[in-house]
């Protein structure tokens, strides 16, 4: 069997490259270990959790503000197992989705290990162990990424008690407490998803902030409310013990700068501490193909150093995004097909999926300070937005970051209701080489949260009318 393209793996990056290809003329098939298409996103990462954190905040919501709009309902009971089964159906719906996406495309799909024999070459292993050999002109890998565990600390997953975010997606009851060792995004969702639904929850991370890498006047307000959601944090703790005792877990961990160990108990602990690309037996020290600290090496055009063989996604450089990979897989596709396929790794928007929501794209200041480009910052508070007090979510604010020189947007940040949504306004602007002036000076709809964004680009000149 030979093929124009063969995409190791059917997360967001590989589908979206094949389905690409194919649009272009290329013969193509996909090797996915999984029965089921999506890799981690649509099976066990971004789908099933904001199927959860969106049940789980309209539990929220129903027990504590309906109230407060004149809606009396009661206290709300939970159906666990139907909020599951909402998840699931999320679930399913999405990868069946895909499946037929790529049968559309006329993209063939190989279930099984696939690992790559030679430039050329790549082997399918199925379950009963029996190989299939597929020849191919290009071979794309998009396995995209795994777990990663604590340096140095030894972590027996069980997926029940101790648990990676896989496990903490189907728990079969909501625990009392829970620990969260790291406090990036994965860490938070999932804390909110179970905190929302009754658990105590208690955050370990080695670092003396939340959510390393965005901006930190956002984290800071964000631990705030946070807090006064319920989280507890214990920032700059190392953590050098993970083990079950009794009928749950315990994390040992020790202050940063030195101290006295601390032992907390829970009934589950989740460890979410980062992810590790995906290159296990995929023969890629056979094939000759370089890697620099588990990543694909790539130059700007996706290829690896083995002529034919390309990577994207969560192996190779760049943020772990769902969406960064996808737009890599549409790229290579294109630059294949003799296109000229790009992608501006200054523009892609970066979400945290909890209430309320964080949505970042660019430079923060933080980083343009370290590289000393003067800018000018403007900042519009969602308490002054009208429809935001109409829906009772004040908290939080949009900050616009732009060349002091040229005005040119360098980065946009916002806490607040639906800050996911809002961003990918300013990333348009952003693609384009938008100003802050060509932001202010868009008619934006009244009364609508998106004003806050205006407002906040008005701001970068002083001139914000509503505060």
């Amino acid at each position: 069997m030979s093929y124009d393209l063969v995409v190791i793996g059917t997360g967001p990056g590989g589908y979206v490259c094949a389905i690409r290809a194919a649009q272009l003329g290329m013969k193509v098939a996909v090797v996915e270990k999984r029965k089921t298409h999506g890799g981690t996103c649509l099976n066990v990462g971004c789908i099933p959790s904001k199927a959860l954190l969106h049940a789980s905040e309209m539990f929220d919501l129903a027990g504590h503000d309906f109230a407060n709009l004149g809606i009396v309902v009661g206290k709300p009971k939970l159906d666990f197992a139907a909020l599951m089964k909402h998840k699931t159906d999320t679930v399913d719906a999405n990868v069946s989705g895909v499946g037929f996406l790529l049968k559309k495309n006329k993209v063939e799909s190989f279930t099984g290990h696939g690992s790559i024999k030679a430039a050329g070459k790549v082997d399918v292993t199925g379950e009963d162990g029996k190989v299939t050999t597929l020849e191919t002109k290009n071979i794309v890998i998009a396995t995209g990424s795994d777990i990663a565990t604590p340096p140095g600390v030894d972590v027996a997953f069980d997926e029940k008690i101790i648990v990676s975010s896989t496990g903490a997606l189907s728990l079969d009851k909501v625990p009392a407490k829970m620990i969260v060792i790291g406090a990036g995004v994965i860490g938070l969702e999932m804390g909110s998803v179970w905190r929302r639904l009754g658990a105590e929850v208690v955050v370990v991370e080695y670092l003396d902030r939340i959510l390393p890498g965005m901006d930190n006047e956002v984290a800071k307000q964000f631990q705030r409310i946070l807090e006064k959601q319920g989280f507890a944090f214990n920032l700059s703790s190392k953590v050098t013990k993970v083990e079950k005792k009794g009928k749950g877990g315990a994390v040992t961990f020790a202050p940063v700068a030195g101290g006295d160990s601390v032992t907390l108990e829970a009934d589950v602990v989740l460890v979410a501490t980062g992810r590790r690309p995906y290159t296990d037996n995929l023969g890629l020290e056979g094939a000759g193909v370089a890697m620099e600290r588990g990543r694909v090496i790539i130059d700007n055009h996706f290829a690896t150093n083995v002529a034919g063989i390309y990577a994207i996604g969560d192996v190779v450089r760049g943020p772990m995004l769902a969406h960064k990979a996808e737009d890599e897989g549409v790229a290579v596709a294109e630059i294949l097909a003799g296109q000229h396929g790009h992608v501006n790794y200054d523009v892609i928007p970066g979400v945290v999926y909890t209430q309320p929501e964080i949505a970042a794209i660019g430079k923060t200041e933080e980083e343009l300070k370290a590289a000393g480009i003067a800018y000018k910052s403007g900042k519009f508070p969602f308490t002054a937005n009208g429809r935001a007090r109409a829906m009772r979510h004040t908290e939080g604010f949009v900050k616009v970051l732009a060349d002091a020189t040229t005005d040119r947007v360098l980065g946009v940040h916002i806490i607040g209701i639906g800050a996911g949504e809002l961003i990918a306004e300013c990333a348009v602007l952003m693609e384009f080489g938008g100003s802050a002036e060509d932001l202010a000076r868009t008619c934006h709809a009244h009364p609508t949260v998106s004003e806050a964004v205006k407002e906040a680009a008005m701001a970068v000149d002083k001139r914000q009318i509503h505060m």
